[in-house]
């Protein structure tokens, strides 16, 4: 009986750590489908006469979506640059013959790049951007978000990296790989959870980020998703509905993505990565 109790608390713990964790995104559902008027109408649960209209007036009056677009480029191209520089900086941490203080100076070093606040990074990003003319594009978001990414990635991957035990490398050489070569055929695909592990925190972080967007573009040409929900903050009143619409429409593409590669991200947490 005492068991039977025990067990009945825990699931009720786990119901209501998960109605704690999901009641903020049901708000914002059903609030982008209600009437202003019946958004400050009361406390409601559910829209009376849900509608599409927050939705419309988001694309419409409030051209939102070069700000969707900005950011999944900026995230694509950011992500994938920085998993192309990382991936081979970790491999050659983890696996290649260098002294191990040599290795762990070079990844304390990494991490001090993710330890500094980005308010301390913004004024000189934004003096290089305006020197090279990049102020305000894209381009120069990607090459921002691409170098403060880099690190992370690093500091992620050699820890899934150093799993792969280096025998199944070994024979690879053997064979009559290079180290790209082996690197290219047997030690990525073996990484492939690491690597969607790696990839879904990067885009976490790039695509949610709001001061270096704000601080390095001015009009919705380079806008993110942060930055064009932001403009939606009036000096007299806020669009509580546009808003909320925005915010549905800004999290599909990490729910899609996380939908995609979650069986290499679940596996990935198991091999070391968060520890």
């Amino acid at each position: 009986m005492k068991r039977r109790s025990r067990r009945a608390l825990i699931y009720l713990a786990l119901v209501a750590a998960q109605v704690f964790a999901l009641f903020p995104f049901w708000w914002m559902i059903t609030t982008s489908l209600k009437h202003q008027v019946e958004i400050f109408g009361g406390l409601e649960f559910l829209p009376q006469a849900p509608t599409l209209d927050n939705f419309a007036a988001l694309f419409d009056r409030y051209n939102f979506g070069p700000f969707l677009a900005n950011s999944l480029l900026v995230v694509a191209f950011s992500v994938a640059g920085s998993l192309l520089l990382g991936t081979p900086a970790a491999y050659a941490l983890t696996k290649l013959p260098t002294e191990s203080w040599l290795q762990r100076q070079a990844l304390i070093v990494v991490l001090l790049v993710r330890m500094l606040p980005a308010i301390l990074l913004v004024i000189p990003f934004y003096l290089v951007l305006a020197n090279y003319g990049l102020l305000n594009t894209r381009l120069g978001l990607i090459l921002v978000y691409t170098g403060l990414n880099t690190g992370f990635v690093i500091w992620l991957m050699q820890s899934f990296l150093a799993e792969i035990p280096r025998d199944i490398e070994e024979a690879a050489l053997v064979d009559g790989d290079s180290r790209l070569s082996a690197l290219r055929r047997i030690v990525l695909p073996l990484a492939a959870p690491g690597l969607a592990a790696t990839a879904i925190f990067s885009v976490i972080n790039i695509y949610n980020d709001f001061l270096i967007a704000l601080t390095m573009t001015s009009t919705p040409d380079a806008q993110t998703i942060p930055v064009g929900v932001s403009t939606l903050i009036g000096k007299i009143q806020i669009q509580w509905g546009p808003m909320a619409a925005a915010g549905v429409v800004g999290a599909l593409p990490i729910i899609v993505f996380a939908l995609i590669v979650q069986r290499h991200f679940v596996r990935g947490l198991t091999l070391g990565a968060v520890k």
